[in-house]
């Protein structure tokens, strides 16, 4: 480019930057400067809020994980041991109900039985 061009286009360059300044009020830039600021500030505290609850939450955890996993092997134990109960208990009704067919209620009996009234209700 040659000098004169050079020049031209700075010139032009001035001009449409004080075209864009007269255009944009001063007051709006700083009324948008101080609500940035305050939003800032805003993240800011409920950034600091967030790490503190994150670093409460991380030592409740830590405090906790031991009994759930306690309580977790302590259930698996007892589901085991109740379906182990509940086989060992279908295998001996089977049992019954082979040797002696008339010692367990069948279907009706069942529903017969439950049509007896419920004496906790009041009438």
């Amino acid at each position: 480019m040659e000098e004169t061009e050079k020049v031209s286009v700075k010139s032009a360059s001035e001009e449409i930057s004080k075209e864009f300044k007269t255009l944009i009020n001063a007051q709006d830039l700083d009324s948008l400067k101080q609500l940035q600021n305050l939003i800032l500030g805003r993240l800011q505290d409920s950034n600091a809020v967030l790490s503190h609850f994150n670093e409460y939450s991380e030592h409740c955890f830590t405090e906790v994980s031991a009994d759930f996993s306690r309580n977790t092997r302590l259930l698996k134990s007892m589901k085991s041991d109740l379906d182990y109960i509940f086989q060992k208990l279908r295998s001996m009704k089977a049992k019954i109900m082979s040797t002696y067919p008339d010692a367990l209620p069948d279907n009706t009996t069942i529903q017969a039985l439950d049509q007896r009234p419920d004496l906790e209700m009041p009438r």
